[in-house]
This record gives structure tokens, sequence and C-alpha cells, in this order.
């Protein structure tokens, strides 16, 4: 509801959810299942239908007007909700699978009214980024708890994401589907560093790359305090993305502030948003990627890189705990530590065999994660509910 796969990925509310979305909705359309994707129409005189391929359109729902913030929007989940359930009903639609608490909250309601088995992937839960040190509103966690309740299904990346589910939320363990995300290989790929370089018009400093939304959840403070902490002095940061969420702009001051602070305004580059089949150019042209979240459910940005055989450095937090194979693929670093991050870091830069050695072992390892494989299992999974009986609320 409060974001469209329309939109690029890195600007606004946009991030690693739009791209799942975008990738498994054709992935399911081309294995064969017809999706519908309904999206709050964020900005006037966007078209109400869009047909982004055969079998996957999208379905843009005017619920509140278009300079609705993001915060205040749990104020028209009614009348989101309301049309889509209109435009849902007499159709041969069998399954909801909702993307995120606020279409969450909305196709719960929808459930009980047309009898329809619900899927619900979170992304990001308020308790858990709570303890992480952002808290959310309580009515957030509140409805996450309520959905949980009675979802038919509770879709996470990763192990890490099913014991969060557990604990902070008393799920019940036999309706959680641990379904990973995939990554498009056909553009996340290896390729050569100086060609990258080159078509981007970058030098051949070793390069530390952080793309991601600007918020205080991703830790961009972090990654520009762990590029004054390297050794290797050298070394520039290339940051990919802008502000987001109410904190966006007073983040990025922060970041631009510490980094005049610091005495890195020469080594950091801020580059705007990318399109999405864009940022493989950037992954390669890097030497580390590093992924300094809060707190993180899967960790796109770590997976993809990963695909382009380029070693990460991450938080060793959440998802990312699945994603980066300490040690063989990676580091992993508490997501507080520049120093520690500084190390990992250093020692990447410094041995060209070892980070050669640990980008293969990443491709390697990212090699297992396919959107086909994604749709595939949640075919499985929605022809299961679809002939079941519907969980009822507690």
């Amino acid at each position: 509801m409060h974001t469209s796969p329309l939109v690029q990925p890195g600007s606004g509310d946009s991030g690693g959810m739009n791209v799942y979305v975008r990738e498994l909705g054709g992935s399911l359309a081309r294995a064969g299942v017809p999706v519908r994707v309904y999206t709050r129409a964020g900005a006037a005189g966007v078209p109400e239908r869009v047909q982004l391929e055969p079998g996957l359109e999208v379905i843009n729902v005017p619920a509140g007007g278009s300079d609705v913030p993001k915060e205040r929007l749990v104020d028209h989940v009614e009348e989101f909700a309301d049309a889509v359930e209109a435009d849902l009903v007499g159709t041969d639609v069998e399954v909801l699978h909702a993307n995120y608490w606020l279409s969450a909250v909305a196709a719960h309601r929808i459930k009980h009214h047309l009898s329809m088995p619900l899927v619900s992937t979170f992304h990001t839960l308020a308790r858990v980024k709570a303890e992480a040190g952002d808290p959310e509103p309580e009515q957030r966690a509140v409805a996450e708890e309520q959905v949980i309740g009675c979802s038919d299904a509770i879709c996470v990346s990763n192990p890490v994401e099913a014991e969060q589910v557990l604990d902070f939320y008393d799920a019940d363990a036999d309706r959680i589907e641990v379904v990973p995300p995939g990554v498009d290989h056909a553009f996340f790929s290896p390729g050569d560093r100086r060609g990258a370089r080159t078509a981007l018009g970058l030098d051949d400093r070793p390069t530390l790359l952080f793309v991601g939304r600007i918020q205080p959840l991703k830790g961009l403070t972090v990654a520009v305090r762990t590029l004054h902490d390297l050794e290797h002095d050298d070394t520039r940061l290339v940051v990919v993305g802008g502000p987001s969420g109410p904190d966006g702009d007073r983040e990025f001051d922060r970041v631009q502030s510490l980094v005049a602070d610091l005495g890195l305004v020469d080594r950091v580059e801020f580059v705007d948003p990318q399109p999405h089949h864009a940022l493989s150019s950037w992954y390669r042209s890097a030497d580390v990627v590093l992924v300094p979240s809060r707190s993180e459910s899967f960790g796109l940005v770590a997976l993809e890189a990963a695909a382009c055989g380029v070693p990460v450095v991450a938080s060793d937090v959440g998802g990312l705990r699945s994603l980066v194979v300490h040690g063989r693929t990676g580091y992993l670093a508490d997501r507080d530590d520049p120093k520690a991050k500084a190390a990992h870091v250093d020692r990447l830069i410094g041995d060209r065999a070892l980070a050669a050695g640990m980008g293969a072992a990443a491709a390697q390892h990212a090699g297992r994660y396919s959107w086909a494989g994604t749709a595939g299992r949640l075919r499985r999974l929605y022809t299961d509910l679809a002939k079941g009986a519907l969980v009822e609320c507690a």
C-alpha cells in the first residue's frame, strides 16, 4: 500500500520490497500464476491499470491524496481495502498475499469478507526495529500481531526472521514458511571491475560501496566512520541512494556534516538512486560492498553484490547472517563497530588474492537464490492454501 513496484528503488520509500514485489510477480506470471498487484496511487494522473507483462498487472488504487505522508497512511487503510475488495468481487483470484503491515491490515479484512486465504510477508517488523533502536508506533506492533494470528501462512526470508516472528509475536510455527527472495542472475553476475569503473567515470582508487536509502536504519553514518578508520586512506566511499522516510532529509544532512567533520569530503561521492538493473555496474566497480544496517530482515543489496562476485562486509544482524558466510564470502561485524568493519575492509583491499577468492565464493553462494525458485515455492504454497480451510482469528 505504501509504495509501488513501478517506483525506482532507492528513492522515497522505495527499496528492496519494491524489487521483491516486481521480480516475484513477474516470475509467478511466467510460471503460470496470474498476478494482480494492488498499490496506492501515490501521484496524480497515474493510470488505473498497468500491464507490466503478460499475467502481471499493477492496479493503482486511490486512497488518500498524493501528499499523504507514510506515517499517516494508516488513516486510509479502510479506504484502500474497500477499493481492492470491490475490484476482487466476482474474479477468480484465489489467494491474497500482503506485503508490509499496512497492506496486511487491509488484506486481513478482505480475507474475512471474501473468504480467501491470506499470506503475509512483513519485510520489517515493528518489535524487531524497536530492539535495534528504531521504534515504531505501538499501533503497528499490535496490528502485526493480529494479522500474524490470522494469516494462513507467514512468509519469512530466513530462519533468523522465523525466530523473530516466533519470539516477538508468538506465531504458530506450523504456519511459518521460509521462502528466501531471489536475484536476477541475468543482470547481477561477475564482471570486469576496471570496465565497470570506466563506464561509470570512476578512477582506479580502492572503492567501498554503499547502496540503499538514506535513513537511520541503514547505518550510513557507520559506513562513513568505517571509511575514516581505514588504514588504506586512499579509499573512497561511493553512496548510491537518496533520502527516505520522515527522517531521510535530516539523516542526509547529518551524514554530510559527519563527512565534513571527519575531513572526508574528497573521499565520499553521493550518487542519485539508479535504475535497478544499472546497479550491477556499481557493484562490479567496488572492491567491497558495505551493508551496515541496524536491522535487516533479508538484505537484498548483500545478495546482489555477492552475485556480482564482490565480497560484502555487513552488520551481524537478521538476514545478513544467512547471506554473508563470515570468513568465506565476506565478513560480519557488530552493527555499531566501524573499527571492526574497517579492519575487515582493510584486509580485503590489502590482499587481492583473498578478495578474489571471497568474491568467487560469494557468487557461488548467491547462485542458490533465484526468483524462479522463490516463485515455484510460493506457487505450491498458494495451491495448498486454496484447497484448505481458512485459519480463524484467535
